[in-house]
């Protein structure tokens, strides 16, 4: 197939790509579930789930197998400004008066699911091998379960606690900054998974070398780069958006550091949002993060595309359904389990550490690119894989129902963050989500 060819249908793919996805966007909004659950199945229809089912072969006629590697890099590049984005969104100042409570979340968030989902591998040897033999033994196996159970997804929880306008809550920003944790250590522990398995196609350094320069990229992050960024975007004759190109620049620098280091790039764009210099109000400048918000948000689907052309649902047997309902249950249990847990031990009400564990069961977007790092790795097998997206996506779907369950947030938020901030003037007094009643307003 030839250059022209290749664009031709590199093109015509993803211009089919993002007009499904936007159309079921629009469906899944209807059906009170966040928009991304629209893009998921989007993605899924495009695969041998549907459209691979469906006479005529339209599947290999709109995405042939030579066009495939080129639709990843682009799904790859769609995920760093879109998760940069998400990053730059967290309002950290609500925390001043929490800064137990994120560690306690993101412990308890993490290693809970991953002792659940380590202890799963053993519990289903009866009914899966994985490819690289039985799960005793295979270290890379079980590190993988438990890492594939722990992992939160951070741009669709972003996406739900946005359209929830829950953006400035307490417990919206505990479980955006703990997933951004947890997400972290867990793309360590993938990495570790890999190099376990030995099946990787791409070479990794050693565990001890890869922490110590993740030390070192995260050292050079905050003491080098944002200070440096800060100066830069500040000069008397910068113009509000005309630095776009150098925070794009940064971003994709960021995403190559972690990649190389074996991690994702999804982490590395995490990062560089993380320390994007903010105003005077808290907020950082709105005409560099939106641009790189929407383009990313515009191409993702292309990711979800990409997912679910490994996923055939059709092919599912009874053994893989009884895998289904054993993972959902573990991947249930540990996430809201571990979440309500460690918010709890942080000091948060009980109602608040309920919602924090549910929304940390948010799989979505970065269960799917763990998933398509242990495929690829021959970790496991596409039958596996297929039963572990369905587990991402129930526990995406299921977010959303068992919020409103919970009434929250229980009003429209109103009252600024910096307004609920000052409410609160003790270190150890509970702090007011925003949009709730003010504790020192006796009239409420």
């Amino acid at each position: 197939m030839s250059t022209d060819e290749l664009v031709t249908h590199v093109v015509a793919g993803t211009a089919v790509i993002v007009a499904l996805s936007h159309l079921l966007r629009a469906v899944a909004r209807k059906m009170r579930q966040p928009a991304v659950i629209g893009q998921i199945l989007a993605g899924l229809a495009l695969g041998p789930s549907l459209l691979g089912r469906l006479p005529g072969g339209f599947m290999d006629m709109l995405f042939p197998r030579q066009v495939l590697p080129y639709l990843s890099v682009v799904a790859q590049i769609a995920l760093v400004p879109f998760l940069f984005a998400v990053a730059c969104e967290l309002d950290l100042r609500v925390l001043r008066q929490r800064r137990k409570v994120v560690p306690a979340v993101a412990a308890c968030g993490f290693v809970i699911p991953m002792v659940l989902g380590g202890g799963a591998a053993f519990l289903v040897a009866p009914l899966y091998t994985p490819p690289g033999g039985d799960v005793t033994g295979n270290t890379g196996f079980v590190l993988f379960m438990a890492v594939s159970m722990a992992v939160t997804a951070v741009p669709v929880l972003a996406s739900i606690i946005r359209e929830r306008g829950a953006a400035s809550t307490v417990a919206g920003v505990v479980s955006m900054t703990s997933a951004g944790v947890i997400d972290a250590l867990g793309w360590i522990v993938l990495a570790a998974a890999v190099m376990a398995a030995g099946s990787s196609e791409q070479e990794h350094l050693s565990l001890p070398a890869t922490v110590a320069l993740f030390a070192v990229y995260m050292a050079t992050m905050l003491c080098v780069v944002r200070p440096a960024l800060r100066r830069w975007l500040s000069r008397p004759e910068a113009v509000p958006g005309g630095d776009l190109p150098v925070v794009a620049a940064l971003a994709m620098a960021s995403a190559w550091a972690t990649s190389a280091l074996g991690l994702h790039v999804i982490f590395g764009a995490f990062v560089a949002g993380m320390i994007m210099p903010r105003g005077a109000d808290g907020e950082p400048d709105a005409s560099l993060v939106r641009p790189l918000q929407d383009s990313g948000t515009i191409l993702l689907p292309v990711f979800f595309m990409v997912s679910g052309l490994s996923v055939d649902i059709g092919a599912l047997s009874r053994t893989d359904l009884a895998l289904l309902g054993i993972f959902t249950a573990v991947a249930t249990v540990g996430k809201v389990g571990g979440g309500y847990l460690g918010a709890r031990l942080g000091g948060m009400p009980s109602h608040e550490a309920t919602v924090v564990g549910v929304m940390l069961n948010t799989r979505g977007l970065t269960e799917l690119i763990a998933l398509n790092i242990g495929l690829q790795s021959g970790i496991i097998d596409q039958s596996l894989y297929t039963v572990l997206v369905i587990v991402a996506l129930v526990t995406t779907v299921s977010t959303g129902p068992i919020l409103t369950l919970l009434r929250f947030p229980r009003t429209s938020p109103a009252a600024p963050v910096a307004a609920t901030v000052a409410a609160d003037a003790q270190a150890d007094a509970p702090l007011p989500v925003r949009g709730s009643p003010d504790p020192s307003d006796a009239t409420t």
